[in-house]
């Protein structure tokens, strides 16, 4: 029998993993005795038949779900599930746990919303919400599975730094499952053309740490995401990029299950990148305004967007560091 892992174990700095809905519109901080009310409540009424246990990258998700409640049956639900832990795999070059309990509840209608992740003394807890009248192409298109299992990959900081979580979870999302193979690259730079102006710093902003928005929390991080992604790549020579920098902090134990200070995460990160770019890129966007260049940044990687469609620019400055984000292919 999988083994469920009780919320109830879990210390107050640990359950501090809330996500948005599927369009993003909501920024939301999960306080412990809620959380704890709730899925405790939940965990009580689950359902009682043995969670499925999907073995990947080193790594056990025990997924916990009814069939009947879905249009869907258990196969096309696992291959969902699978695509998702594929592409966390694939950039991390492993899963990020040994053990991830993966709790998926039903709602009325169509689509999947509600995300939430955790971490506990026993690894990893995610619910996620999945409408009973869900089709295949949904599942295919979701986002917020691999988002959520993204949240395994990175330790619990302080509230004031939830931009760094979001944020990671947000870039490197559509770019994991590009690498393997569930999207398409213009698709990948498409949307960061047309959501990233949504993390721009507006009137009054104080820098990430004190401007805890929603476009500053989620696309504000994915814009510090991106600029270090692009700063590794051009001090390595293209040879190293931001999944190096997040595998090493995985590797030093750096995951959901643990409470870091964000400066150690960044510090680990810099030593496995071999430059110290996510330090230096704190120090200048934590506490005040930074003006970035999107329109210019896109021209450098000669990604251009007209009309809804998504082209490239093969001859532009920087394409070579767009092919090896969105392929890996330049990493080591």
């Amino acid at each position: 029998m999988g083994k469920v892992i009780s919320v109830a174990k879990a210390t107050t700095a640990e359950l501090n993993r809330t996500d948005s809905t599927p369009e993003r519109s909501r920024f939301l901080k999960a306080r412990a005795p809620l959380i704890l009310l709730v899925f405790v409540t939940m965990a009580c009424a689950r359902n009682p038949v043995d969670p499925y246990p999907l073995r990947i990258g080193g790594g056990t998700i025990d997924i916990d779900f009814q069939p009947g409640d879905f249009s869907l049956g258990r196969e096309k639900m696992l291959a969902w599930v699978n695509a998702a832990a594929t592409s966390v795999e694939k950039y991390y070059g492993r899963f990020p746990l040994t053990h991830t309990a993966l709790h998926i509840r039903s709602f009325a209608g169509n689509g999947v919303r509600g995300g939430k992740t955790f971490g506990s003394r026993e690894g990893g807890l995610i619910y996620i919400s999945v409408g009973k009248r869900t089709d295949e192409t949904e599942l295919r298109q979701d986002w917020e599975m691999t988002h959520e299992m993204i949240h395994l990959t990175f330790p619990s900081v302080a509230d004031q730094h939830h931009w760094i979580e979001e944020g990671i979870a947000t870039y490197v999302e559509p770019i994991a499952r590009a690498r393997a193979g569930y999207l398409e690259p213009a698709q990948v730079w498409g949307d960061m053309v047309r959501d990233m102006p949504q993390g721009l710093p507006e009137a009054g902003d104080r820098g990430l740490d004190h401007t805890p928005t929603w476009g500053r929390t989620y696309w504000g991080g994915a814009i510090f995401c991106l600029l270090a992604d692009m700063e590794i790549r051009q001090r390595t020579h293209n040879q190293k990029g931001l999944e190096h920098a997040l595998r090493g902090i995985l590797d030093d134990g750096g995951n959901i299950t643990q409470t870091w200070e964000l400066e150690r995460a960044l510090q680990v990160g810099d030593r496995a990148a071999g430059v110290p770019v996510l330090q230096e890129l704190y120090q200048k966007m934590k506490d005040k305004p930074v003006e970035v260049d999107l329109d210019g940044l896109w021209k450098q990687l000669g990604v251009e967007r007209q009309g809804g469609h998504t082209s490239f620019n093969n001859t532009a400055p920087l394409a070579a560091v767009r092919l090896a984000i969105t392929t890996g292919e330049s990493s080591h």
